[in-house]
């Protein structure tokens, strides 16, 4: 689903995703995605931020509140001005982020490395444990203590290459790079809100990743 209020814009992303086999389904205003979102959730959506109706960053927030909306896959659409509103996005829930102007490739490539990133968790049939933290793979659910953790596919993604190379410096490219799926034009500051969201959400886990300064992060083992 593409939500974008600039018609040329949103012609020209339902064309190349179409053209890439993607049924597109698409909307101008924020209420009248959010309400198709809630009736019918799509495997992903692209969402402007700037939208008539509901915006975008609130239109994150209530979908990443509510379980059957809260682990779809979304990337959100920017303007490279709004900073704040991309950091803001990223620790609501969001995915990945777009800064227009952007090119049609990199969208595409975008939306096919975070639907690849959910098709890979899905196909890995074990479980790992580091400490309190569970990961069931299969299932697609990340526990602390026995509790189940709503989480992201990004940070759920994130979560399987810390606990799979547990005790390992990840640098933030190899985390761009293996999370992902990509390592151009992306910046390391995406892996640093992402990690400062999942320590928010582990509890008292929390301080068993570690900040690894001038390199990147290690889950303590």
């Amino acid at each position: 689903m593409v939500v974008e209020d600039e018609p040329d814009i949103l012609e020209i992303l339902r064309f190349n995703l179409e053209r890439e086999g993607y049924a597109v389904e698409s909307f101008t205003r924020g209420d009248d995605a959010l309400d198709a979102v809630r009736g019918d959730p799509p495997d992903l959506l692209l969402l402007d931020l700037m939208l008539p109706g509901v915006d975008g960053l609130e239109i994150t927030r209530i979908l990443k509140r509510e379980p059957e909306t809260a682990r779809m896959p979304l990337i959100m659409l920017t303007a490279r001005n709004e900073e704040i509103d991309r950091i803001v996005g990223l620790e609501l829930g969001a995915d990945d982020y777009l800064a227009k102007p952007f090119s049609p490739r990199e969208v595409v490539l975008r939306v096919k490395a975070v639907l690849r990133r959910g098709e890979g968790t899905a196909e890995t049939a074990s479980v790992v444990r580091v400490g309190e933290l569970k990961l069931d793979r299969p299932a697609h659910r990340l526990f602390v203590g026995g509790e189940e953790v709503t989480v992201t596919a990004t940070e759920f993604r994130l979560m399987t290459v810390l606990m799979e190379r547990a005790g390992r410096v990840q640098t933030r490219e190899q985390l761009l790079s293996d999370v992902w799926k990509y390592a151009e034009n992306v910046d390391s500051r995406t892996v640093d809100t992402h990690v400062r969201r999942l320590r928010k959400k582990l509890g008292r886990e929390a301080s068993r990743i570690e900040t690894v300064i001038g390199l990147g992060y290690r889950l303590k083992a």
